[in-house]
């Protein structure tokens, strides 16, 4: 069955289909001839996809960069030991008591729109302003962005080598879009991580697969299982080690002691060596601005990772506990004059914001005492300056009964209030895990991992263990939680064949001309043209949302440039959320970027085999079960490669 692009794109299609070849018509043939009439042109039948073992590049070492919305950092190990995972030095500044192997996402850039500083030294000198001049600096917080120079990493490691043998690792959340994914590959190269020749040396991770690389490795050791109680219900702290659980399983294991031995010989963690074949788990990455869930099945014998179901979450984040103390001081104070203090006095309401995120992580479910929370002189005075009353009045005059004036001048807090605050945020959490285990593709799961710097939280580590401990999950944190999707992600770099499978979260392919069908094509979806009846705007699927994609496994298509001396063959790519759109027009299809194949002078002419110009078949392979859609192409007639890419961003 012939199919015909749509309209106005600039590429010859050739596949396979019951009545066509998946190798191109004769050079001269009247079929041939007939699809350069209306060219593009493309089959209806997809050919069966091929699995190719992805190509690795030699590294000598790998840098991981976690970008997260609170707070960033980067971790790096080298190919000749890929598990001695080295952290970055203490950033500069900082609060007391707080380890600071990663860094606010702080960025300070000056009244002229130039680079100052990033993380606690942006944080700390913006502080010291003067209020009237920090008003035109430029003050960023909690947004992912990107670390500019590795001058440290090459401090800690005098021979480190060219940064052509630097594989970098940057973590995004496995919820983002391709467009996002994009973005940040583009800020890589702009910032001169790695080059667009050299693409390959870029890895895109998804945060909570990371931390699913990570898990696998620990010990049982290493983690700490929820639902642990000291004797007489002891507090949320007083949790002990998850291997007491295991007992029975190592008793059935005994009788398979070479299995485990070899699993953790092969660098897999005791507590996947005592799961079997099969077992199911998810991994849910509470971070500043995201919660973000996938569900993994594990594969022995080498520990091989397949995602049951696509990625998912929502902005459930802890700066959702942030923006719910805002909005109290708004019931408190008036949101006019908050959102004139936030303006007016921008060092003094980050002070305030520090000050409150300090408290936020001693929160707790079991804390008695009340929280004390400092606010600045500067937020005192002004509100004094603009209402003509001071801040206790105000406390007084509110409808907030929770918080109080202290005479030591702090606002004072119940922890019941406290606890208040988390509450949106958390329950939105618990509301996604709870809809992810309802799904079929889910039923079996016998673990949690709660990984993430929200994930800290001991009042999110209660909520959802008394949330899900109940129906039988079993939640399990690590003990360096925070640093769970950092040092996955420098696995991840070092092996990232270690995710097998994964699932398409969307739909994607291109839209075509198909012959029309009376009785299976709308009526107005007729388009007649050189005598022959062709359906319009029908979507050919490349592969479909929640499929199964294995890592190197390709779609493969073949186009043909429409004219002589072309030298850019531009398609446009269409995505949905459904798995069954007939027409790109339906509801939900929307163009989410393009496929270009650019082609070299000499590819245009005549080649080898004689053929006329402009008749070059170009073959393309995308791979959809890696972190990012990748392309290549080659010219079949000259077996070069041709640049080919996919950009999403061109919306």
């Amino acid at each position: 069955m012939l199919a015909v692009p749509e309209m106005g794109l600039q590429g010859l299609y050739i596949g396979s289909s019951p009545e066509r070849s998946p190798v191109p018509s004769p050079p001269g043939s009247p079929r041939t001839q007939e699809s350069c009439g209306i060219a593009p042109l493309t089959p209806s039948q997809s050919p069966k996809p091929e699995v190719r073992a992805p190509q690795q590049a030699s590294f000598s070492v790998v840098v991981a960069i976690d970008f997260g919305t609170t707070s960033s950092g980067y971790a790096f190990s080298f190919a000749s030991d890929p598990e001695a995972i080295h952290m970055m030095r203490k950033w500069e500044g900082g609060d007391p008591g707080v380890a600071h192997q990663k860094t606010p996402t702080c960025l300070l850039l000056t009244p002229e729109g130039a680079f100052h500083s990033f993380g606690y030294t942006a944080r700390d000198y913006y502080h010291d302003l003067d209020p009237e001049e920090a008003r035109d600096w430029l003050y960023f917080e909690k947004f992912k962005m990107k670390i500019h120079s590795a001058t440290e990493l090459r401090e800690q490691s005098p021979s480190l080598p060219e940064k052509d043998t630097v594989r970098w690792v940057l973590t995004v959340p496995a919820i983002w879009k391709q467009p996002a994914k994009q973005f940040m590959r583009e800020a890589a190269y702009l910032a001169g991580l790695v080059s667009r020749e050299n693409a390959e040396q870029l890895l895109i991770a998804l945060e909570p697969e990371a931390a699913s690389v990570y898990c696998r490795k620990l010990r049982l050791h290493q983690l700490l299982d929820l639902s642990g109680r000291a004797p007489g219900g002891g507090r949320l702290g007083e949790r002990r080690s998850i291997d007491s659980s295991f007992r029975q399983a190592r008793e059935q294991l005994r009788r398979s002691r070479h299995s485990r031995t070899f699993l953790v010989e092969s660098g897999v963690g005791e507590l996947w060596a005592e799961m079997q074949a099969g077992d199911r788990y998810v991994v849910a990455d509470c971070g500043g601005g995201t919660v973000d869930l996938t569900v993994h099945q594990l594969e022995q014998p080498h520990g091989t990772l397949k995602e049951l179901y696509k990625a998912s979450g929502g902005p459930y984040g802890a700066v959702g506990v942030d923006l719910a103390f805002e909005q109290l001081l708004c019931r408190i104070f008036g949101e006019d004059f908050i959102a004139t203090f936030k303006r007016q006095r921008p060092a003094a309401w980050v002070d305030l914001t520090i000050a409150f995120e300090a408290r936020k992580r001693t929160a707790g479910p079991h804390r008695a005492g009340a929280l004390n929370i400092s606010l600045p002189f500067s937020f005192i005075d002004f509100y004094r300056k603009q209402r003509g009353h001071n801040v206790e009045t105000a406390l007084r005059r509110s409808s907030v009964n929770f918080v109080k004036w202290s005479s030591q001048g702090m606002l004072r807090m119940s922890c019941e209030a406290m606890n208040e605050l988390f509450q949106p945020t958390v329950s939105g959490i618990i509301q996604h895990i709870e809809a992810l285990l309802a799904r079929p593709e889910v039923q079996g799961v016998k673990l949690l991992f709660l990984v993430g710097g929200f994930a800290e939280s001991a009042v999110l580590q209660h909520a959802v263990q008394a949330a899900l401990g109940a129906r039988g999950l079993r939640v399990v944190v690590p003990h360096d939680v925070g640093l769970t999707i950092l040092k996955g992600a420098v696995l991840f770099g070092q092996a990232p064949g270690v995710v097998r499978v994964r699932r398409s979260p969307l739909t994607y392919g291109v839209g075509v001309l198909n012959r029309f069908v009376p009785g299976r094509h709308p009526p107005e979806k007729l388009l007649v043209r050189d005598g022959r009846r062709w359906c319009t705007d029908v979507f050919e699927r490349f592969v479909a949302a929640e499929q199964s994609v294995a890592l190197g496994e390709e779609v493969r298509r073949s186009y043909c440039p429409a004219r002589p001396g072309q030298r850019r063959v531009l398609i446009n790519l269409y995505c949905c959320a459904a798995e069954d759109a007939r027409f790109i027009t339906d509801p939900g299809v929307r163009k989410c970027g393009a496929l270009s194949l650019e082609l070299e002078p000499a590819d245009c002419g005549q080649d080898t085999a004689g053929a006329p110009p402009g008749r070059r078949e170009i073959r393309a392979a995308m791979q959809f079960g890696d972190t990012e859609i990748k392309v290549t192409a080659v010219d079949v007639s000259t077996n070069r490669s041709v640049r080919a890419s996919i950009d999403f961003l061109s919306n």
